[in-house]
């Protein structure tokens, strides 16, 4: 069943406290069109920066998760992505007048309150799902840290923790769909270990805990001198250990409450990766650190299956839409300087064309004498052969037309074309046609290698005007 992608249908207010800064954050919800993503905006900056939700622009994860470009920052974006995950939402414009996302109770509750309220809006565009077809792994030896992620018809998550901790102990949490998040999920509290806690409070970090927001686990032997001093830290009249080896400042709400926290974790973290996902994810004691290591694993494997795909498939059995007969009553070009031989794809804005490259070129016997190349002038000679194509193929007469480079640029050459190579020339518009100027970006395969690629600029006109 095709998914669309989905909005907010109204802006959704959320104010609290940041817990780090202890700043007063009011945040926005804005909805947002088709392929926007995940965007935070810094309205407290002058110019209101916009930060995208970008594993790449992660810059710390020892207290949660931070992201920043040009000196701008958000941190604790993790419980905010999660709830957006689990709702199904793509785009959304986040706003916040402070560089922190709000605490809350430590979950993500509010968060999926607050976008229920606004409601939810299906767009008409198709979700870009990245589908994990094979088995991908991360690890840390040091610290038994492993996550693997299996194919899977939907986005499953499961989670287990162990902090060799006599309280806490072994602990393990799993969705079977992401669509379990609201009410398996979104409720789970962060917590900390007491020694954790006194250490935040010595680094002047977590003025925003007032011990609402956090399950504090007690891991060794505590005086009542020191409880009395933490109350005082928290403006609490008193706290105690419960019989569970917690504090007494909040109750579990589930069992197993740290490991669904976890699992939020790993859901708000992967979602820097900036699609939603199908697959299986296992995850033994993660954090933050891991869970990003392993979102930028998945991002380098998508960049590079995406190049993949871009790749122009050709099929010498198959008819080309223009043969070189065709292509010499659209071209000027003849021999010996006629450097495209088919044109196998051909869209509104874009042009695939095939040069085989044989030893009998008449430029081989001086390029070199021994060791015949093709020279990179006559690579982009193609790609403007084939460019013209593009921009020729409807218009009336175009035998009096010809087409002329205007600029040249970013051109690369990374692989060298020898005899016997079948040069894939790829060509696709920049922009729209304007005046008859066009921009292209050209790129040459053999194979599924790159063998070069340029940006051109060229100018259709008609003979009597040159």
């Amino acid at each position: 069943m095709i998914q669309y992608q989905k909005t907010l249908k109204k802006t959704a207010e959320i104010n609290g406290v940041g817990l780090h800064t202890g700043q007063k954050v009011s945040m926005r919800l804005h909805p947002a069109p088709v392929n926007h993503g995940y965007k935070f905006k810094r309205t407290d900056l002058e110019g209101s920066p916009i930060i995208p939700a970008d594993v790449d622009l992660v810059t710390d994860v020892s207290r949660g998760t931070t992201i920043e470009l040009n000196g701008a920052s958000v941190s604790t974006v993790e419980h905010l992505l999660a709830a957006f995950v689990g709702l199904g939402i793509d785009n959304v414009l986040i706003e916040l007048d402070a560089p922190e996302v709000p605490i809350m109770d430590g979950s993500a509750a509010e968060f999926v309150k607050a976008i229920k309220s606004a409601g939810v809006e299906e767009l008409e565009e198709e979700r870009n799902f990245f589908e994990i077809d094979s088995n991908i792994s991360y690890e840390e030896k040091d610290r038994k840290v492993e996550i693997l992620a299996v194919p899977s018809d939907t986005y499953k998550v499961t989670v287990m923790i162990d902090y060799n901790s006599p309280v806490l102990g072994n602990q393990h949490a799993s969705i079977e769909d992401v669509k379990e998040f609201e009410e398996q999920i979104s409720s789970s509290r962060t917590f900390c270990f007491l020694h954790e806690l006194e250490q935040l409070v010595e680094h002047n970090l977590i003025k925003g805990g007032d011990l609402n927001n956090a399950i504090v686990v007690v891991d060794k032997v505590v005086t009542d001198e020191e409880l009395d001093h933490l109350a005082g830290l928290f403006n609490r009249p008193k706290v105690e250990v419960k019989q569970e080896g917690i504090l007494n400042n909040v109750d579990l709400r589930y069992p197993n409450e740290p490991a669904r926290h976890k699992l939020l974790d790993v859901l708000g973290d992967l979602a820097l990766i900036g699609r939603p996902l199908k697959g299986k994810i296992t995850a033994s004691r993660p954090g933050h650190a891991a869970n990003i290591a392993f979102a930028k694993k998945i991002k380098a494997l998508i960049k590079d299956r995406k190049k993949k795909n871009e790749v122009p498939v050709y099929d010498p059995s198959k008819a080309p839409l223009f043969d070189n007969v065709a292509i010499q009553k659209i071209l000027p070009h003849k021999y010996p300087f006629l450097l495209v031989d088919k044109i196998i794809e051909l869209t509104k804005d874009s042009v695939t064309g095939i040069k085989n490259v044989t030893v009998n070129e008449p430029f081989f016997q001086g390029h070199f004498p021994g060791n015949p190349v093709m020279p990179g002038v006559l690579q982009l000679e193609a790609f403007a052969q084939a460019g013209g194509i593009l921009l020729l193929h409807e218009v009336d007469e175009p035998a009096n037309y010809d087409t002329y480079f205007l600029m040249i640029d970013r051109v690369k050459f990374k692989n060298v074309v020898r005899p016997g190579d079948t040069l894939i020339l790829k060509m696709k518009l920049l922009s729209p046609i304007r005046r008859g100027i066009c921009e292209m970006k050209g790129t040459a395969y053999i194979g599924d290698k790159i063998a070069s690629e340029a940006v051109l600029v060229a100018k259709i006109i008609r003979k009597e005007q040159v």
